[in-house]
């Protein structure tokens, strides 16, 4: 019974996703694939949480409604950075203001095009999705665990020296990376280590 439960909820996850990619092409509304469903699509585990599509600013509105235009609920919480829309029970976020990350051409450049659940979807740079995961992490917000495991599952698909550039001013990040190396997860920052060793030169022995 579990099982069955469990598989019709996949096949709804699925058919939101295939309807929510094909309204945003007809409405014409560039959109990446982003969050845990972007990790899962390169080889990182089973997700079945929301499905999380990143647009520019202007764009979210025309976002909004081509899922309304196809049956979906909408939903504007007073958060001010995402949209949200209904399928069912099925939850999509459209997110324009992710923290830590401007949404822009560039951001758009770096994504790639990748099949996912047989349908072609463009999906946000493996370092963008960790970096807004990093960035979002906060007193309220604090789970490693789901991370250390997306991570452990696609370290070498990580691009390590640059997402601990673009997040190292945030503590909550440098507290993953702390933990990330010490799992051997994630290679210690050559810079780091060269103003470690500049720290001991700086220490002599005076007889």
């Amino acid at each position: 019974m579990c099982r069955a439960m469990a598989d019709e909820g996949f096949k709804a996850f699925e058919a939101t996703l295939k309807k929510a990619v094909a309204a945003f092409r007809d409405a014409e509304v560039p959109t990446l694939l982003g969050g845990s469903l972007a990790i899962w699509a390169r080889g990182g585990p089973e997700t079945r949480h929301d499905l999380d599509f990143m647009v520019k600013p202007e764009d979210a509105d025309r976002a909004l409604e081509a899922l309304v235009d196809v049956g979906m609920r909408a939903e504007r919480p007073p958060e001010g950075w995402l949209y949200k829309a209904w399928d069912g029970d099925v939850l999509v976020d459209i997110i324009f203001q992710p923290r830590g990350l401007t949404m822009t051409d560039e951001v758009f450049a770096r994504g790639e095009t990748r099949e996912v659940m047989a349908i072609s979807v463009n999906m946000m740079s493996l370092e963008d999705v960790f970096a807004t995961k990093l960035l979002a992490l906060d007193e309220h917000n604090c789970d490693y665990s789901a991370l250390i495991l997306r991570a452990r599952s696609l370290r070498e698909q990580i691009d390590w020296d640059e997402l601990r550039d673009r997040t190292e001013e945030w503590p909550f990040a440098r507290a993953f990376f702390t933990l990330a190396e010490g799992l051997g997860i994630a290679q210690q920052h050559p810079i780091v280590q060269q103003d470690a060793d500049r720290e001991h030169r700086r220490v002599r022995l005076v007889d």
